[in-house]
């Protein structure tokens, strides 16, 4: 069988962006930052036009990622192709993996996909992304660095004709330390903030934090924005601007409450 992804003609799965500061704190990650479709799979019969929707990626969480890298110093690790090709932020097997349909949105190509083909495309996207991450967090471990861990995400402002009044999410599940501490940050600047609002951190329905955040036993959060607030450059500079404010913040008042990450006397 030949691989999914062809040389020099596919993107490679993973982009890596930032880390100029290597004492900065944060790992981010972003599980839906790109819009690529592997040219064996054409469109996955699907319109140009809908793979632009929220269905496809994360609308606006590039360059919100991107700013907040640059202006943070921190390392930023993207995956590079579409969520309908396979998502991200499911483990392989997950109903939702790759989907059917998203949206009422029919995806053809993933109709009665067979286990073989279901597979190849865990191991040329999904493996990848999740290997990076992995190592670089066994990298900061092994040198004793501290670190939060930092998953970006981004929502559709209605869906199924439902409004969504929140300007941003904060979704956690067994350790939601810090998470709670952004969550006041940020409603202290005014912000309409969903506590596991619009979406609910589960053991199931996410990857990335249960298993590089939870299993870690590092800090951690996962931050939904609202997508009309970060169609274009401008609101994506506010919001990563904003965030590179607010997460130092955020890390100190963790200190004042809980210490330090790995604690500066055992890792001594």
């Amino acid at each position: 069988m030949p691989p999914l992804l062809a040389a020099g003609l596919d993107p490679e799965p993973v982009n890596v962006v930032g880390g100029t500061d290597p004492t900065s704190p944060f790992l981010l990650v972003s599980d839906h930052a790109g819009r690529a479709i592997p040219q064996a799979l054409g469109g996955l019969g699907v319109s140009a036009e809908e793979r632009a929707r929220h269905i496809g990626w994360d609308i606006g969480i590039d360059g919100v990622g991107r700013r907040l890298a640059e202006k943070t110093g921190a390392l930023l690790i993207e995956q590079a192709y579409s969520r309908l090709v396979i998502d991200c932020n499911r483990a392989p097997g997950h109903p939702t993996a790759i989907v059917t349909a998203s949206d009422g949105t029919p995806v053809p190509a993933n109709a009665d996909l067979s286990a073989q083909d279901a597979a190849a495309r865990t191991r040329a996207i999904f493996e990848p992304y999740h290997i990076r991450i992995g190592q670089e967090l066994d990298c900061r471990e092994a040198e004793g660095r501290e670190t939060f861990l930092i998953a970006l995400h981004s929502f559709t402002p209605t869906m199924r004709g439902i409004q969504r009044p929140w300007h941003c999410g904060i979704l956690h599940n067994h350790d939601p330390q810090f998470g709670h501490l952004l969550m006041e940050l940020l409603r202290e600047e005014g912000l309409i903030v969903g506590d596991n609002e619009p979406y609910e951190l589960t053991d199931t329905s996410d990857y990335t934090i249960p298993v590089h955040g939870e299993r870690r036993k590092i800090p951690h959060v996962e931050i939904e924005i609202r997508q009309d607030l970060i169609l274009g450059r401008e609101g994506q500079e506010e919001w990563g601007d904003r965030l590179s404010r607010l997460l130092p913040q955020a890390v100190a008042h963790y200190h004042s409450r809980y210490g330090r990450h790995p604690d500066e006397e055992a890792s001594q």
